[in-house]
């Protein structure tokens, strides 16, 4: 792994997922139970904040600090890509000591978060 990596991964939302993260988290406010006026149901942040975290599981990446920025909902049927770069790692002893920074894009190429993290990585 370097400075400048980028890893992706990506994932489509589904109401069955929303709902279910919702009652796993609690986070059961009224947007994430009923749908909105277009028939849509809204997707946790946090469950929008898997996305980085997954590709910092296969990074065996633990974090120290994470930051997130929501720009804008994602809903039901959303697919969202997320670009994880590191942009500084260093070593120390037996960890490197990792920073990152992401970005997910909807289906339509909007901006839906971004973040960005600190942590280590045991070798």
């Amino acid at each position: 792994m370097n400075v400048g990596d980028v890893f992706a991964w990506k994932r489509t939302f589904t109401e069955d997922e929303i709902r279910l993260f919702g009652k796993v988290s609690g986070d059961e406010g009224i947007h994430h139970i009923q749908t909105d006026e277009h028939g849509r149901l809204m997707a946790q942040g946090l469950f929008t904040a898997t996305l980085p975290a997954k590709i910092g599981g296969d990074l065996n990446f633990v974090a120290r600090e994470m930051t997130f920025n929501f720009l804008r909902p994602v809903y039901e049927n959303d697919t969202i890509e997320c670009q994880v770069t590191i942009t500084d790692l260093r070593e120390v002893r037996e960890i490197m000591n990792a920073s990152s920074s992401w970005r997910c894009l909807n289906q339509r190429g909007k901006e839906v978060m971004r973040g960005h993290a600190t942590g280590i990585i045991r070798r």
